[in-house]
């Protein structure tokens, strides 16, 4: 994930550095307590929760049952992680459901978060969980806002209630009657965001809470703003009392602080990250599998529910014996390629597998739409024979598939190897057996 990739690094190096010393001294281990200070602050997180993690961590990582065990190291990391876990709030905090439908889910943060947007993500969210959400319309003030979540509302395929520029508590007062009418069970209000906390909003966000009542005020911060979203965070929290935070954008190239101090400095737990454009862009947020990313350990939990997500049971069942009959063909490739890039990154999913995040250091292995397109192109220009035989594909049959699908003899060539890598490596899997060499991606 690129919210703590650098951290990531700095950690795995600073641990590294342990492991290959056997033994631990008290020494020791304290300068590596303070090269983990130098790197969470560098990654933007808040000192006083920078000076109460280490604080902890130490007084564990000295004892004596540690400092005098076989695998000394390995017992600090284990300190290391907890505490992460713990700073980040232990478990994921699920949603809360209101014993009376609809559930209210009011929304908030600053112009700019990714607020409108992430309201649409979350109602295909809870859509595709069995909910009947609606989205309803009250950021009144920002040009093109209400169009914004419509398009978004479009997407998810939920539908959108707005009454244009009129006060938000008569919108939302007959957004529940609407909700009502089509029995809905969840109401996701999109409320008024401006570029800085000023006296105004939190008024008219007061007033909307006093009259909504709702079962969850999520506010949305963006990640990359790093502390400015944990100060943030807190002015909304001790107006409004919000019920969790969500975070934007930690896919991209942000230090992760803000990751790891919210919690800490609001006291209210981060429910949900998005992690990219598209509108199924959304997790929840996990501690210990956060925890378990930062130090470089994966996310096996994670991948498996997207894969999950991706493919349904009776594709995983095909898939599988087709690998175990040898009846995988390039249409089966191709497909699989499909649905990979709809589970997000390739990177990052490939850094959710204990072990490969440090071999990947440098690599450029993510699948662009592009390279989708010239597959599917030469796959495409290839007879049926050709997709489920790719052997009998000679020199000739590589001119006509280049003319037809306007792409080249080497990217064929390239195509038709990483089709056989994919088979040869899905087999080492299938039979329990490890592989080694590059990935076919």
């Amino acid at each position: 994930m690129g919210a703590f990739s650098g951290l990531s690094d700095r950690l795995s190096h600073i641990f590294s550095k342990l492991k290959n010393k056997g033994k631990l001294t008290e020494l020791e281990v304290k300068q590596a307590m303070r090269e983990v200070r130098i790197a969470l602050l560098e990654a933007d997180v808040n000192l006083a929760v920078v000076k109460s993690f280490i604080q902890k961590v130490s007084e564990k990582a000295v004892g004596e049952d540690i400092l005098n065990s076989l695998t000394p190291a390995q017992q600090v990391i284990k300190v290391v992680n907890d505490e992460l876990i713990e700073l980040m709030g232990s478990t994921h905090t699920k949603l809360k459901v209101s014993d009376k439908p609809p559930t209210v889910i009011m929304m908030c943060g600053l112009q700019g978060a990714g607020k409108t947007t992430m309201c649409g993500k979350l109602s295909y969210m809870l859509k595709r969980q069995g909910k009947r959400p609606m989205l309803v319309a009250c950021d009144i003030y920002r040009p093109a806002a209400i169009k914004q979540l419509e398009v978004v509302g479009k997407n998810a395929d939920v539908p959108v209630f707005q009454m244009g520029q009129i006060s938000p508590v008569k919108i939302v007062k007959e957004a529940l009657k609407e909700a009502e009418r089509l029995n809905l069970d969840t109401v996701i209000v999109d409320t008024a965001g401006r570029l800085h906390i000023d006296e105004k909003l939190m008024n008219e966000l007061k007033e909307l809470k006093a009259f909504l009542e709702p079962t969850e005020i999520l506010l949305v911060v963006d990640a990359m703003t790093g502390q400015d979203a944990v100060n943030v965070a807190d002015t909304f929290n001790k107006l409004l009392d919000i019920t969790g935070v969500i975070l934007t954008k930690l896919d991209g190239d942000t230090r992760g602080g803000a990751a790891l101090s919210i919690r800490a400095v609001t006291g209210k737990p981060i429910k949900f990250s998005g992690t990219g454009e598209k509108i199924g862009d959304v997790e929840p947020f996990h501690p210990e599998r956060m925890a378990s990313r930062i130090l470089g350990m994966g996310d096996v939990l994670t991948l498996i529910e997207k894969a999950q997500n991706a493919f349904s049971e009776e594709e995983a069942r095909n898939l599988q014996k087709k690998f175990k009959e040898a009846s995988f063909t390039l249409d089966d490739y191709l497909m699989q390629f499909e649905k990979m890039k709809s589970m997000g990154n390739m990177k990052d999913m490939l850094s959710m597998i204990p072990g490969l995040s440090n071999k990947m250091k440098g690599q450029d292995i993510d699948v662009d739409e592009n390279k989708i397109l010239h597959m599917k192109a030469i796959i495409q220009s290839m007879t049926k024979k050709e997709r489920r035989n790719p052997e009998i594909i000679k020199s000739t049959h590589k001119k006509r598939i280049a003319a037809g699908s306007g792409t080249s003899i080497q990217e064929i060539n390239q195509l038709l190897k990483q089709y056989e890598q994919t088979k040869d490596m899905m087999k080492k899997f299938s039979s329990g057996k490890k592989f080694g060499g590059r990935l076919p991606f």
